[in-house]
């Protein structure tokens, strides 16, 4: 059973991963290696709120998931 939830929190952990790096807004791929492009903020709309909402949902699967795992494995 707990290889399950242990296959789900790679998964899970992945697509976090995966999330947060497409978050960096405008910057392109320059965002991977530090390239900084000033500090101007604006509104979430679109994708960007869609991939927010995604990332805390994810999150929020993750912690559960490890908490569940730590029940199950004692």
């Amino acid at each position: 059973m707990t290889t399950y939830f242990d296959i789900a929190l790679i998964i899970i952990s992945v697509t976090l991963i995966v999330s947060v790096i497409l978050q960096n807004k405008g910057v392109g791929l320059g965002g991977l290696t530090g390239a900084d492009t000033g500090g101007v903020f604006s509104a979430r709309r679109g994708i960007e709120k869609t991939l927010f909402w995604i990332t805390i949902v994810l999150s929020v699967v993750f912690v559960i998931l490890t908490l569940v795992t730590i029940v199950i494995s004692k």
